[in-house]
């Protein structure tokens, strides 16, 4: 089974179109090392001929451009699968509507999350003007197989504000398990999570790798930068790095391949001569770039 990252940065990616913080400064400018990242993605596939991605971002057109194992063959038949959800945000969902010219759209999600994109967002009515839209309902804890690989979303629990107020916690925000049946190997895609509650760490066990929540390093970055009176908390994710953080709750677990995804141009660990990024080597951990692949 392979794991293709398509996308490896928070909301509006790296740099950001509207910001001048360090990160983004350093992209545009080159003063420091680092690399421009798109929004947060990735591509599954049990034989590389047929790909299931894990949220359609905003920039899904670029990343497939750049992943030749995305590009179509004879006429226009493509080697999307289908598209999974792990919940609503428009940074997960905007690129539904660049799918628009394809065959129709296979789109697997949670009931709440159906609701905010036809109730909330309205993007579900307005794609299906454009094209078929089949939906296939996510059940938290019932798995279901695509592309030749085993899917399991599990809830992860999410204090953040209910934009649309469509409806209850349950399936708001999931991630995934993913399995490969032939080989019996694993891997969690964890993009959004607040707190590793006893539940959320369960998942982990017995994978062989996880991809997992990198948006900011500390919980009040963003305050600290002046940028929004937000914390990390706030907004859903747990910070990696301090006492608490995902760094020193992640780096011991016995699990292959642990990478940092969804990482916000805030986080100084996206440059790569950062005190933090060195923190993230040392302790056994990544920090995704756009085009990573991981043969689980």
């Amino acid at each position: 089974m392979w794991v293709r990252v398509l996308g490896s940065a928070a909301g509006g990616g790296f740099p950001q179109w509207n910001c001048g913080c360090p990160g983004c400064r350093a992209v545009r400018d080159g003063r420091r090392p680092t690399t421009a990242r798109t929004q947060s993605s990735i591509a599954v596939s049990a034989d590389r001929k047929r790909w299931v991605v894990i949220n359609a971002s905003p920039d899904v057109r670029q990343q497939f451009a750049a992943f030749p194992g995305m590009h179509p063959g004879d006429g226009r038949v493509t080697p999307l699968e289908a598209v999974l959800l792990t919940d609503a945000e428009i940074d997960h969902t905007l690129g539904l509507m660049l799918l628009r010219e394809g065959r129709g759209v296979d789109l697997h999600c949670t009931a709440a999350s159906h609701d905010v994109l036809r109730d909330g967002t309205g993007l579900l009515t307005a794609l299906e003007k454009y094209c078929p839209v089949r939906w296939s309902e996510v059940v938290p804890g019932t798995p279901f197989s695509l592309g030749d690989c085993e899917f399991r979303a599990f809830d992860v629990p999410t204090a953040k504000h209910d934009r649309f107020g469509t409806g209850g916690d349950s399936g708001r925000v999931v991630g995934y398990r993913i399995t490969d049946p032939d080989s019996g190997r694993s891997a969690v895609y964890l993009p959004g999570v607040q707190e590793l509650t006893p539940s959320v760490r369960d998942e982990l066990d017995g994978i062989d790798a996880l991809f997992v929540d990198g948006t900011t390093w500390v919980d009040d970055e963003m305050i600290q930068l002046g940028l929004a009176q937000k914390t990390a908390r706030d907004m859903g994710h747990l910070a990696v790095g301090g006492p608490g953080g995902s760094l020193e709750l992640l780096s011991p677990l016995p699990i292959g391949r642990k990478v940092y995804v969804h990482v916000n141009n805030t986080n100084p660990m996206l440059l790569d001569d950062s005190p933090e990024r060195g923190q993230v080597v040392d302790a056994g951990m990544e920090v995704a770039e756009d085009g990573l692949e991981v043969e689980v």
